[in-house]
């Protein structure tokens, strides 16, 4: 595992706890094929450009963006919650963890960060935008039993 994956592992903790009052369970991250079909219901991503490029991408099912949202919005999950709280809560929790790593990474490359993008959709893919860099997802465990994913695929440019 590339070194740089440890600071996403990290921000992504301290997000969680700082905005979300909750603990995640990093598992081992493994590389997947990019063509790879998400069980997931939305994605939302980020890309990096500069002395890298890629991109960041955090993905889950429905039900627990509803939840995050509800936490974040501080209304009960199923009341008040429309689906537009949800893609601007998951496209928030990314900008977040991408900008706090951005920070991190800055010893090793200078990157600039896109805006968010929603994909949302039962089984979604994702176009990656470098055609070199692996993918390598580390699943996170939520609520004790709720899972989740942070994809990252980062590849040093030759500029």
């Amino acid at each position: 595992m590339k070194e740089y994956v440890k600071p996403f592992i990290s921000v992504c903790k301290n997000v969680f706890k700082e905005f979300l009052g909750e603990e995640l369970e990093a598992k081992v991250p493994y590389f997947i094929e990019k063509e790879k079909i998400t069980e997931w219901d939305i994605s939302a991503v980020i890309g990096l450009t500069g002395e890298a490029r890629g991109a960041v991408v955090l993905s889950m099912r429905d039900d627990l963006a509803i939840k995050l949202t509800g936490i974040l919005t501080g209304k009960q999950t199923g009341f008040g919650i429309v689906y537009n709280d949800v893609i601007d809560a998951v496209g928030e929790i990314i900008n977040i963890i991408a900008g706090n790593v951005k920070y991190d990474l800055e010893e090793s490359f200078r990157l600039a960060i896109s805006l968010p993008t929603l994909v949302k959709g039962k089984e979604h893919t994702i176009n990656w935008p470098d055609a070199q860099a692996r993918v390598i997802c580390i699943p996170f465990i939520i609520f004790g039993k709720e899972n989740f994913s942070l994809s990252i695929a980062l590849e040093a440019t030759n500029d």
